[in-house]
């Protein structure tokens, strides 16, 4: 079964594609945040078959939610509701900074960020 990671932003998404078969994420795209933006996602969605998304719910050091989750939350409703996808909010702290530390800045770094939530949310799989 396929599953996309998303790592959501004001600017830009960054998506991931893990098999559970396989247990291993990998970087897809970076999608810029604009107006085409839920197309270009349903269509990548329909190329890889999804079962369903694991969204980053992103918070601040108090565990707050940041200014974003507004966002994320429309966002989440919007798949639900239009492409029919469980939405699984799984939580990411830090991951753009993780992927940066670990790759060095370049363009995919969102989508680096969306691999290290999905490759977290399948390891808390794995374990149970």
């Amino acid at each position: 079964m396929k599953i996309l990671g998303v790592d959501f932003g004001s600017k830009r998404v960054g998506i991931a594609v893990a098999d559970t078969e396989a247990g291993m994420a990998f970087p897809k795209a970076v999608l810029e945040n604009s107006p085409k933006f839920f197309e270009e996602f349903r269509k990548i969605c329909e190329v890889e078959k999804v079962s369903f998304v694991v969204l980053g719910e992103s918070k601040d050091f108090n565990m707050d939610d940041n200014k974003i989750m507004e966002a994320i939350h429309a966002f989440k409703k919007q798949v639900e509701d239009e492409l029919h996808l469980s939405v699984i909010m799984h939580p990411e702290f830090m991951t753009s900074a993780q992927a940066v530390h670990e790759q060095g800045v370049n363009n995919m770094i969102d989508a680096s960020a969306a691999t290290i939530i999905l490759q977290s949310y399948l390891d808390k799989y794995k374990e149970s």
